[in-house]
């Protein structure tokens, strides 16, 4: 609730109504505040202008080392430091010092304190960039980039107002070229830029050398922090060294392929090092199969960890450190329950303020299992950035691990666990998705307050795609209702089903690649990662011939007494990459949707009065008689042949097979009929009132060239006209069973 002397205070510095009443929600924030804006008074009496207010309430916005609060309000309030470049330098030079003392001569000329720039300067400042540039000038007259003669003239004069820079360009311009006409109008045409090379891009990431993790934003400087980096570099070399840190409760999807990618990938660019830990600090939900099922994938997706570790193998340094909290002020043992916890104002714990003593007794009794679950947990003393209070850092859980065992009956939690394992591991870059940003205040206060090595925490949007849910909860929901099978099904986007769907490694590193690391959460379309996969297998599954829906044909006057071998090359674009042999009887199946009685306009295969040629035989066959069936419909066809040679090209060849093998060929859709099945908007009903009825079609009695015969699970082919299908792990000796994959193009009906 906002007091009134509070709200008159931060609305005297300048700021609104509204923007004081939220800087009041943000307690640490205010806190900060209320003491600058106190101390500016004290130096400027009652009343403070707009531009000083705003300026104070810039500083402790951005001010990470509060040390130096006092110093820099001291230079606002006399009027020193009087515009934001000259703040922002001041904010920087006291991240990049952050020992005592501090060389007021040196931070004075490093700011600009004193520093006056006359308007005489200025102009010849602006009139020297111009002459540089004024045959460009004259040449491209207005479509002229002047935001490089603006930096340009602000290269040479820092310290220079930018709004009076501004109208002493645009007034020299105007001098120079006159006014505008209509040709100036016409926008200047963009060039390419070229393509930068991966090892050529460079983020906000690559600019913060190794060892000067303090320079990087929002950082949290203590008089310990330079120490420690300096015995984190004798330990490391300076090696760059990231973590994929999942927890063991649930399979991989595709957005931990994106994760996967930029932990093990950046680490593999910088010539460093990436740690797989499992962050098994639940025994409730974890289980042997996803410890295993999440290393698989990592290693199918091609990576290999330097170290596989668990956050369980430092349980005992974690709970010695949970005991230093205690002593020194900054964590107690709390009674309120979970539900009491929740929302977003729960009430402040009546037990913060509890003697450290009796917070120490209590939690040697929550280890000793003296406690029930819910009865008590130790939380740490601090406010997050969105506003939660005293995290959790420990909670009593009777479950027994699955490394441990009986041993621990109170367990950490992320908040707790997370950033000290990246510290005892040396992790220089923590990467972490987007929602992990308001843990970030909590993850620099705790390594602070332990006196350890403080790694760099980086945030990056989620990746996610249309016509799936990945949650873990929603798929177990799935799997209950019987609309999948189980993680692996080929319709989920889990890891573990992209594999037994047939989707190659290559072809979802590459997709990551293409989506890139941004702030921002990504939702693609399905399509996109296809296209991926479309461009690995076109290289790598070999060709076969395949049909869903054969119909019968029956050749009369079979060129030879016996069936003849046809070679068929493995990838007809490349014949050097060998070829495998197929027969070619009497009898062969085509697809029924290849044969049509009477022809139509614009259709080129097989009916009445018009041939076509069977794929890599080298024969045209051409109708000659339907045979039907009892109920009518047409059961075979016999036709004549001739070699391909022997007449006029036909209008089209296609596939067929012959002594085939019958196997089983499941095809897949999206399994959701909306884009965002999650939305209640959307689907009104809940995602599982959107499932698409048509995602799994199986087709049993599919017949397949007998070059597949020796195929393994997971071996891939594109079936000649149809699209690109794996062998799946139901395969048995007596039949084969094929995923489709994908289809040859994005739209099946172009096929």
């Amino acid at each position: 609730m906002a007091t009134p002397d509070s709200l008159a205070l931060f609305t005297g510095l300048g700021l609104s109504e509204n923007k004081a009443r939220e800087t009041l929600k943000n307690e640490a924030l205010s806190t900060q505040l209320r003491e600058a804006a106190t101390q500016a008074h004290q130096i400027l009496g009652s009343t403070i202008d707009k531009a000083t207010g705003v300026l104070l309430y810039d500083l402790v916005s951005r001010l990470r080392d509060t040390r130096r609060r006092s110093f820099l309000v001291s230079y606002i309030a006399n009027k020193k430091i009087h515009t934001g470049l000259q703040l922002s330098a001041a904010l920087e030079y006291v991240r990049s010092h952050p020992q005592d003392p501090i060389d007021t001569k040196d931070f004075e000329q490093e700011c600009g304190v004193g520093v006056v720039v006359t308007p005489e300067q200025i102009e010849e400042a602006v009139e020297s960039t111009i002459n540089k540039h004024q045959l460009q000038l004259l040449a491209e007259r207005y479509r002229f980039n002047m935001g490089l003669l603006m930096g340009e003239a602000r290269a040479a004069l820092r310290w220079a107002d930018g709004k009076m820079i501004k109208n002493e360009v645009d007034m020299q311009v105007l001098h120079l070229l006159g006014p505008k006409m209509e040709a100036d109008l016409v926008k200047k045409p963009k060039v390419a830029k070229a393509r930068l090379e991966e090892t050529d891009r460079k983020t906000a990431k690559d600019v913060v050398e190794k060892g000067e993790n303090y320079k990087t934003p929002g950082y949290v400087i203590t008089p310990y922090t330079m120490d420690l980096l300096k015995q984190h570099l004798e330990i490391t070399g300076g090696q760059v060294r990231t973590r994929f840190p999942p927890e063991p409760n649930g399979i991989l999807h595709i957005g931990h392929a994106k994760a996967i990618n930029f932990n093990f990938g950046y680490a593999k660019a910088n010539n460093g090092i990436c740690f797989l830990r499992f962050d098994d600090t639940n025994p409730e939900k974890e289980e042997a199969k996803f410890f295993t099922a999440i290393y698989d994938m990592v290693t199918w997706l091609g990576y290999t960890p330097y170290k596989v570790t668990y956050a369980s193998d430092y349980f005992d340094q974690l709970y010695a450190w949970a005991v230093e909290l205690i002593h020194g002020g900054l964590a107690y043992v709390c009674h309120q329950r979970v539900e009491e916890l929740k929302g977003h104002n729960p009430l402040p714990s009546p037990w913060r303020d509890r003697p450290k003593e009796e917070s120490l007794l209590l939690f040697e009794a929550m280890r000793k299992g003296k406690f029930a679950e819910g009865e008590a947990t130790l939380r740490m003393k601090l406010v997050m950035e969105d506003g939660k209070m005293d995290p959790v850092a420990y909670r009593v859980k009777y479950t027994p691990h699955h490394r441990t065992g009986d041993k621990w009956c109170i367990y950490p939690t992320y908040d707790y666990t997370h950033c000290l394992c990246d510290s005892i591991e040396h992790i220089t870059h923590s990467l972490c998705t987007k929602e992990f940003q308001a843990r970030r205040s909590s993850y620099f206060w705790l390594c602070n307050a332990l006196k350890v090595y403080c790694p760099v925490q980086w945030e990056y949007g989620r990746l996610n795609l249309h016509y799936a849910v990945v949650s873990k909860r929603k798929i177990l929901q799935l799997v209950a209702a019987g609309a999948v099978r189980d993680w692996d099904d080929p319709r989920l986007f889990t890891l573990t089903a992209l594999r037994r769907r047939g989707f190659p490694p290559e072809a979802i590193n590459n997709f990551c690649a293409r989506v890139g690391v941004t702030v921002a959460q990504t939702t693609m379309e399905p399509h996109l990662l296809e296209a991926c996969v479309r461009d690995v297998l076109n290289d790598a599954a070999p060709r076969a011939m395949a049909v869903l829906e054969p119909l019968q044909v029956v050749i009369t006057n079979f060129p030879a007494p016996k069936p003849l071998d046809i070679r068929v090359p493995n990838f007809p674009a490349d014949e050097t990459k060998g070829f495998h042999q197929v027969p070619f009887a009497s009898t062969v199946f085509i697809e029924r949707s290849d044969f049509k009685e009477e022809s139509e306009p614009g259709y080129k295969r097989l009916a009445s009065g018009q041939p076509v040629g069977l794929r890599h035989t080298g024969y045209v066959i051409e109708l000659q008689n339907i045979v039907r069936g009892s109920s009518g419909c047409v059961e075979r066809l016999e036709v004549t042949c001739r070699r391909a040679d022997a007449g006029e090209k036909p209008k089209a060849f296609i596939h067929w097979v012959s002594q085939p093998l019958v196997c089983e060929i499941r095809l897949y859709e999206c399994l959701f009929q909306h884009k965002n099945p999650e939305d209640p908007v959307e689907v009104p009903g809940g995602f599982l009132s959107d499932l698409n009825p048509a995602s799994l079609q199986v087709v049993e009695g599919a017949l397949v060239d007998c070059s597949v015969a020796l195929a393994k699970p997971f071996d891939k082919f594109q079936f000649e006209r149809l699209g690109y299908f794996s062998v799946d792990p139901d395969s048995h000796q007596g039949q084969i069973v094929f995923n489709r994959t994908v289809t040859l193009k994005e739209d099946p009906g172009k096929i």
